[in-house]
């Protein structure tokens, strides 16, 4: 556990530290265990790994101290901590989002929990009053990004959560783009924040994992209820690995954060970028939003091509920068939403909201910045013609 009273980037470097009070390891021990031994008249706290592992209560105290809440539950994957969120509604419930989400979170409403009479409205979450005019007897769920995947538009998170309460909904958010360190929607009167753990919090492309957290204690349990009794929890390797990635969370969003900015500001100039999605740059419409509710504009930057038909021979130009889904490991990793990240989404739907074929999502990571603005500028330059 870690003391709420010290500064973010001191909370991640101890998570799990001080879990060991037999041998003092510094490192959480691995309860690599299914079953525990207790006395025959009672149970201990520790009885069966899917409801309670000590290497995954290691994580989840350290991230719920960390983002300000009251319990984190961990999951398998960020999909199945949505899952879990989802499953905490009811039959003819109505959910509102942020149309420009993660194709994942489209797809399990469309073509699941739509089969089970979960409804759901896609709206530009950016304009509260196409949100309070979403809302309906039946919402009880505003479900946002912000910066939203992939074209980073900005939620007024206090406004939202006004309505939410008002109508007597939960606001949940997907922080997986800020981090708790960049951002705290909590502080903003959210009820739940989600993260796909695999990406910033892990940081290193080599475990799954999702998180759901809750603000209050009733909804902590509520959500650990809902992970006991679905099953889709985090093995205690994955905890260990996401709390050994966490302890270098702070000096690894600094340095990308720096590099997005380096790199956002080159592409805003560069002849074959027709526009830049970042809010860090001093265009970006939800720029003075975004740094209301946030600790730094992120990692994360979004550009269309001049040429969207020459998309795939810009991804196979590059040397450095690796095309491949996912995001916030140490790599640079370069996405092309309309014929991955959110091929669920309708052709239609695409084209509406701007993911269109020349649109890249590129997540920088830690490299030297020269030398990804280098690799990118040989990219640009070779289809820009």
């Amino acid at each position: 556990m870690t003391d709420d009273r010290l500064h973010p980037a001191s909370q991640v470097v101890h998570i799990g530290v001080g879990q060991d009070p037999l041998h003092g390891a510094v490192s959480t021990p691995i309860y690599q265990t299914v079953t525990y031994q207790h006395p025959g008249s009672q149970l201990g706290r520790y009885d069966y790994s899917r409801t309670e592992n000590p290497t995954r209560t290691g994580l989840s105290d350290g991230l719920a101290v960390l983002e300000g809440g009251a319990g984190a539950s961990l999951f398998s994957s960020g999909m199945a901590a949505i899952v879990a969120l989802f499953h905490l509604l009811n039959h003819g419930d109505h959910i509102i989002l942020t149309e420009d989400l993660y194709g994942g979170t489209y797809r399990v409403l469309v073509d699941l929990f739509a089969r089970f009479g979960l409804k759901a409205s896609f709206v530009d979450t950016r304009d509260l009053q196409q949100i309070e005019a979403a809302m309906t007897t039946r919402t009880r769920l505003i479900f946002v990004e912000t910066p939203s995947n992939p074209l980073l538009m900005v939620t007024d998170l206090a406004g939202a959560a006004d309505i939410a309460h008002r109508h007597g909904a939960w606001l949940a958010v997907d922080n997986t783009f800020m981090t708790p360190l960049r951002q705290r929607p909590f502080d903003f009167g959210a009820d739940f924040v989600v993260y796909s753990v695999t990406k910033y919090l892990s940081g290193h492309n080599d475990v799954l994992a999702g998180a759901l957290i809750a603000r209050t204690a009733e909804h902590a349990q509520k959500a650990a209820a809902m992970a006991n009794a679905t099953g889709g929890v985090l093995a205690p390797f994955d905890a260990w690995l996401v709390m050994r990635g966490l302890k270098t969370l702070a000096v690894r969003i600094d340095r990308q954060e720096a590099n997005a900015q380096a790199i956002a500001a080159f592409l805003a100039e560069h002849p074959g970028v027709a526009q830049v999605y970042y809010p860090g740059l001093a265009d970006h419409p939800g720029r003075a939003l975004h740094a209301s509710q946030s600790r730094g504009p992120g990692a994360m930057v979004s550009f269309q091509l001049k040429r969207p038909d020459r998309y795939a021979d810009f991804m196979d130009a590059l040397r450095l920068v690796l095309p491949a889904v996912s995001l916030g490991g140490t790599e640079s990793l370069v996405t092309h939403p309309f014929n991955e990240t959110h091929r669920e989404f309708p052709e239609d739907i695409r084209m509406a909201l701007g993911i269109i074929p020349g649109l890249m999502r590129l997540s920088v990571g830690l490299e030297y910045v020269d030398d990804l603005v280098k690799d990118l500028d040989r990219a640009l330059n070779a289809v820009k013609g």
